[in-house]
Protein backbone atom coordinates (compact mmCIF):
# COMPACT_ATOMS: atom_id res chain seq x y z
CA UNK A 1 0.00 0.00 0.00
CA UNK A 2 2.81 2.49 0.71
CA UNK A 3 4.43 1.89 -2.67
CA UNK A 4 1.24 2.68 -4.52
CA UNK A 5 0.48 5.40 -2.12
CA UNK A 6 4.14 6.77 -3.22
CA UNK A 7 3.60 6.39 -6.78
CA UNK A 8 0.64 8.75 -6.57
CA UNK A 9 2.36 11.41 -4.56
CA UNK A 10 5.27 11.42 -7.24
CA UNK A 11 2.56 11.41 -10.28
CA UNK A 12 1.98 15.22 -10.08
CA UNK A 13 5.71 15.79 -11.24
CA UNK A 14 5.54 13.22 -13.56
CA UNK A 15 2.41 14.75 -15.02
CA UNK A 16 3.95 17.96 -15.44
CA UNK A 17 7.26 16.48 -17.23
CA UNK A 18 5.12 15.26 -19.30
CA UNK A 19 3.19 18.27 -20.44
CA UNK A 20 6.24 19.77 -20.61
CA UNK A 21 7.56 17.35 -23.02
CA UNK A 22 4.49 18.73 -25.08
CA UNK A 23 5.62 22.42 -25.39
CA UNK A 24 7.07 22.94 -28.84
CA UNK A 25 10.83 22.88 -28.31
CA UNK A 26 13.28 24.76 -31.27
CA UNK A 27 14.78 21.67 -32.80
CA UNK A 28 17.09 24.42 -35.02
CA UNK A 29 16.77 28.34 -34.35
CA UNK A 30 13.86 29.51 -32.34
CA UNK A 31 9.85 29.30 -32.01
CA UNK A 32 9.74 31.93 -34.38
CA UNK A 33 12.13 31.43 -37.16
CA UNK A 34 13.48 28.07 -36.37
CA UNK A 35 11.36 24.42 -36.21
CA UNK A 36 10.21 22.30 -33.66
CA UNK A 37 9.29 18.62 -33.28
CA UNK A 38 5.76 19.46 -34.23
CA UNK A 39 7.39 21.09 -36.97
CA UNK A 40 9.20 17.86 -37.79
CA UNK A 41 6.21 15.83 -37.04
CA UNK A 42 4.19 17.93 -39.19
CA UNK A 43 6.55 17.26 -42.41
CA UNK A 44 6.58 13.17 -41.46
CA UNK A 45 2.49 13.22 -41.80
CA UNK A 46 2.78 15.22 -45.22
CA UNK A 47 4.99 13.23 -46.40
CA UNK A 48 3.21 9.78 -45.33
CA UNK A 49 0.38 11.29 -46.79
CA UNK A 50 1.75 11.75 -50.48
CA UNK A 51 2.90 8.55 -49.95
CA UNK A 52 -0.19 6.91 -49.58
CA UNK A 53 -2.04 8.78 -52.05
CA UNK A 54 0.97 8.35 -54.64
CA UNK A 55 0.54 4.33 -54.13
CA UNK A 56 -3.09 4.37 -54.17
CA UNK A 57 -3.14 6.70 -57.51
CA UNK A 58 -0.87 4.08 -58.93
CA UNK A 59 -2.60 0.95 -57.73
CA UNK A 60 -6.13 2.39 -58.81
CA UNK A 61 -5.06 3.27 -62.32
CA UNK A 62 -3.77 -0.35 -63.14
CA UNK A 63 -7.10 -1.41 -62.93
CA UNK A 64 -10.60 -0.38 -63.84
CA UNK A 65 -12.59 -2.07 -61.06
CA UNK A 66 -10.69 -1.19 -57.54
CA UNK A 67 -8.51 -3.91 -56.50
CA UNK A 68 -7.14 -4.73 -52.84
CA UNK A 69 -8.18 -3.40 -49.45
CA UNK A 70 -5.75 -0.62 -49.47
CA UNK A 71 -7.17 1.13 -52.78
CA UNK A 72 -10.84 0.11 -51.75
CA UNK A 73 -10.69 1.91 -48.11
CA UNK A 74 -8.84 4.88 -49.61
CA UNK A 75 -11.54 5.24 -52.49
CA UNK A 76 -14.68 5.08 -49.38
CA UNK A 77 -13.03 7.53 -47.30
CA UNK A 78 -12.24 10.00 -50.26
CA UNK A 79 -16.24 9.22 -51.37
CA UNK A 80 -17.42 9.59 -48.38
CA UNK A 81 -16.00 12.80 -48.21
CA UNK A 82 -17.36 14.04 -51.71
CA UNK A 83 -20.65 13.06 -50.65
CA UNK A 84 -21.48 13.42 -47.07
CA UNK A 85 -18.97 15.96 -46.34
CA UNK A 86 -18.94 18.59 -49.41
CA UNK A 87 -21.63 17.46 -52.01
CA UNK A 88 -24.19 17.53 -49.47
CA UNK A 89 -23.38 20.63 -47.07
CA UNK A 90 -22.19 22.91 -50.19
CA UNK A 91 -24.73 21.79 -53.02
CA UNK A 92 -24.27 22.51 -56.43
CA UNK A 93 -20.72 24.39 -56.50
CA UNK A 94 -19.44 21.32 -54.62
CA UNK A 95 -17.52 20.23 -57.35
CA UNK A 96 -15.29 23.60 -56.82
CA UNK A 97 -14.83 23.16 -53.15
CA UNK A 98 -14.14 19.34 -53.06
CA UNK A 99 -10.20 19.96 -53.21
CA UNK A 100 -9.80 22.48 -50.85
CA UNK A 101 -11.56 21.18 -48.12
CA UNK A 102 -10.66 17.06 -48.78
CA UNK A 103 -7.00 18.19 -48.52
CA UNK A 104 -7.80 20.17 -45.09
CA UNK A 105 -9.59 16.72 -43.82
CA UNK A 106 -6.92 14.56 -45.01
CA UNK A 107 -4.27 16.68 -43.94
CA UNK A 108 -5.69 17.30 -40.27
CA UNK A 109 -6.36 13.74 -40.01
CA UNK A 110 -2.91 12.03 -40.97
CA UNK A 111 -1.06 14.37 -38.80
CA UNK A 112 -3.95 13.25 -35.48
CA UNK A 113 -3.30 10.05 -36.63
CA UNK A 114 0.61 10.15 -36.64
CA UNK A 115 0.37 11.85 -33.28
CA UNK A 116 -1.29 8.97 -31.72
CA UNK A 117 1.42 7.04 -32.28
CA UNK A 118 4.08 6.93 -28.94
CA UNK A 119 6.68 9.37 -29.08
CA UNK A 120 5.39 11.37 -31.92
CA UNK A 121 3.96 14.54 -31.78
CA UNK A 122 0.81 15.94 -33.93
CA UNK A 123 1.39 18.69 -36.14
CA UNK A 124 -2.17 19.49 -34.91
CA UNK A 125 -1.32 19.30 -30.97
CA UNK A 126 0.27 23.13 -31.49
CA UNK A 127 -1.84 26.44 -31.87
CA UNK A 128 0.45 27.69 -34.20
CA UNK A 129 -0.64 24.85 -36.64
CA UNK A 130 -4.05 25.09 -36.20
CA UNK A 131 -4.23 28.60 -35.83
CA UNK A 132 -2.69 28.72 -39.53
CA UNK A 133 -5.47 26.05 -40.68
CA UNK A 134 -8.30 28.03 -39.42
CA UNK A 135 -6.73 31.22 -41.11
CA UNK A 136 -6.79 29.43 -44.21
CA UNK A 137 -10.41 27.76 -44.40
CA UNK A 138 -11.42 31.51 -43.19
CA UNK A 139 -10.07 33.25 -45.72
CA UNK A 140 -11.50 30.79 -48.48
CA UNK A 141 -14.75 31.01 -47.59
CA UNK A 142 -14.62 34.89 -47.05
CA UNK A 143 -13.04 34.85 -50.91
CA UNK A 144 -15.68 32.80 -51.51
CA UNK A 145 -18.40 35.46 -50.40
CA UNK A 146 -16.76 37.90 -51.79
CA UNK A 147 -16.28 36.01 -55.19
CA UNK A 148 -19.74 35.19 -55.19
CA UNK A 149 -22.33 38.62 -54.00
CA UNK A 150 -19.39 41.43 -54.55
CA UNK A 151 -17.90 42.87 -51.10
CA UNK A 152 -20.84 45.31 -50.51
CA UNK A 153 -23.01 42.48 -51.23
CA UNK A 154 -21.20 39.79 -48.86
CA UNK A 155 -21.32 42.52 -45.69
CA UNK A 156 -25.63 42.89 -46.96
CA UNK A 157 -25.62 38.78 -46.38
CA UNK A 158 -25.09 39.59 -42.66
CA UNK A 159 -28.39 40.84 -42.13
CA UNK A 160 -30.03 37.62 -43.65
CA UNK A 161 -32.38 39.58 -45.32
CA UNK A 162 -33.70 42.26 -42.26
CA UNK A 163 -34.27 45.73 -43.21
CA UNK A 164 -34.82 48.44 -40.55
CA UNK A 165 -34.03 49.08 -36.95
CA UNK A 166 -32.94 45.82 -36.79
CA UNK A 167 -30.77 44.93 -39.34
CA UNK A 168 -27.79 46.40 -37.68
CA UNK A 169 -27.49 44.70 -34.42
CA UNK A 170 -28.09 41.86 -36.65
CA UNK A 171 -24.97 42.85 -39.05
CA UNK A 172 -22.19 43.27 -36.14
CA UNK A 173 -23.44 40.04 -34.87
CA UNK A 174 -23.07 37.67 -37.87
CA UNK A 175 -19.86 40.44 -38.17
CA UNK A 176 -18.50 38.97 -35.02
CA UNK A 177 -19.55 35.41 -35.10
CA UNK A 178 -17.67 35.39 -38.40
CA UNK A 179 -14.68 36.46 -36.94
CA UNK A 180 -15.51 34.19 -34.16
CA UNK A 181 -15.10 31.03 -36.71
CA UNK A 182 -11.24 31.64 -36.63
CA UNK A 183 -10.82 31.31 -32.95
CA UNK A 184 -13.17 28.49 -32.55
CA UNK A 185 -11.47 26.16 -35.22
CA UNK A 186 -8.38 26.93 -34.45
CA UNK A 187 -8.69 26.18 -30.35
CA UNK A 188 -11.02 23.50 -30.96
CA UNK A 189 -8.85 21.47 -32.69
CA UNK A 190 -5.84 22.11 -30.55
CA UNK A 191 -7.84 21.58 -27.30
CA UNK A 192 -9.07 18.01 -28.38
CA UNK A 193 -5.48 16.73 -29.63
CA UNK A 194 -3.27 18.17 -27.01
CA UNK A 195 -5.74 16.91 -24.12
CA UNK A 196 -6.08 13.69 -25.48
CA UNK A 197 -2.28 13.35 -25.55
CA UNK A 198 -1.97 14.59 -21.99
CA UNK A 199 -4.57 11.91 -20.64
CA UNK A 200 -2.95 8.61 -22.95
CA UNK A 201 0.82 9.73 -21.38
CA UNK A 202 -0.56 10.30 -18.34
CA UNK A 203 -1.98 6.80 -18.33
CA UNK A 204 1.13 5.51 -20.06
CA UNK A 205 3.09 7.06 -17.01
CA UNK A 206 1.04 5.06 -14.70
CA UNK A 207 1.19 1.95 -16.28
CA UNK A 208 4.66 1.84 -17.04
CA UNK A 209 5.50 2.73 -13.00
CA UNK A 210 3.93 0.45 -12.12
CA UNK A 211 4.75 -2.25 -14.11
CA UNK A 212 8.51 -1.22 -13.00
CA UNK A 213 7.66 -1.52 -8.85
CA UNK A 214 6.98 -5.42 -10.16
CA UNK A 215 10.12 -6.09 -10.84
CA UNK A 216 11.63 -4.10 -8.42
CA UNK A 217 9.99 -5.31 -5.39
CA UNK A 218 9.47 -8.86 -6.49
CA UNK A 219 10.76 -9.78 -3.46
CA UNK A 220 7.49 -8.43 -1.55
CA UNK A 221 5.08 -10.56 -2.82
CA UNK A 222 2.20 -8.76 -1.45
CA UNK A 223 3.15 -5.22 -3.26
CA UNK A 224 4.27 -7.12 -5.56
CA UNK A 225 0.92 -8.54 -6.71
CA UNK A 226 -0.63 -5.40 -5.79
CA UNK A 227 1.36 -3.50 -8.20
CA UNK A 228 0.98 -6.32 -10.98
CA UNK A 229 -3.44 -5.78 -10.73
CA UNK A 230 -3.37 -1.73 -10.57
CA UNK A 231 -0.59 -2.24 -13.35
CA UNK A 232 -3.08 -4.32 -15.66
CA UNK A 233 -5.85 -2.58 -14.92
CA UNK A 234 -4.13 1.15 -15.85
CA UNK A 235 -3.32 -1.06 -19.07
CA UNK A 236 -6.37 -2.01 -20.17
CA UNK A 237 -7.64 2.05 -19.66
CA UNK A 238 -5.05 2.80 -21.48
CA UNK A 239 -6.08 0.80 -24.68
CA UNK A 240 -9.68 1.87 -24.31
CA UNK A 241 -8.19 5.53 -24.12
CA UNK A 242 -6.22 5.14 -27.41
CA UNK A 243 -9.40 3.59 -29.14
CA UNK A 244 -11.35 6.98 -28.14
CA UNK A 245 -8.44 8.82 -29.00
CA UNK A 246 -8.34 7.48 -32.82
CA UNK A 247 -12.00 7.87 -32.68
CA UNK A 248 -11.34 11.55 -31.73
CA UNK A 249 -8.70 11.96 -34.31
CA UNK A 250 -11.15 11.34 -37.31
CA UNK A 251 -13.89 13.07 -35.52
CA UNK A 252 -11.89 16.21 -35.12
CA UNK A 253 -10.30 16.28 -39.03
CA UNK A 254 -14.37 15.61 -40.01
CA UNK A 255 -15.80 18.34 -37.68
CA UNK A 256 -13.38 20.83 -38.94
CA UNK A 257 -13.69 20.23 -42.87
CA UNK A 258 -17.33 20.25 -42.27
CA UNK A 259 -17.75 23.30 -40.26
CA UNK A 260 -15.51 24.88 -43.69
CA UNK A 261 -18.05 23.01 -45.79
CA UNK A 262 -20.67 25.36 -44.02
CA UNK A 263 -18.94 28.56 -43.84
CA UNK A 264 -18.42 28.04 -47.57
CA UNK A 265 -22.06 27.01 -48.13
CA UNK A 266 -23.43 30.03 -46.09
CA UNK A 267 -21.10 32.41 -47.80
CA UNK A 268 -22.29 31.66 -51.37
CA UNK A 269 -26.40 31.35 -50.11
CA UNK A 270 -28.70 33.68 -51.93
CA UNK A 271 -30.41 36.11 -49.26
Amino acid sequence: MDIILGIFNALPEMVNELVSSFLSTPIRGDLIFGYTQYTFWLFVAVALLVVVFAVFVKKQSASLVPQGRFVNAVEFVVEYTRDNMVKAVVGKTWRTHFPFIATLFFFILVNNIVGIIPGCHPGTGTISVTAALAIVAFIYFIYVGIKKHGVLGYLKTFTHGLKGPMAAPIWLIELFSTFLRLITLAVRLFCNMFAGHIVMGTFAILTSVFAQQILTFAEQGAAAIAASGVSVVWELILIIIYAVELMVAVIQAFVFALLTAVYVQTSEEEI
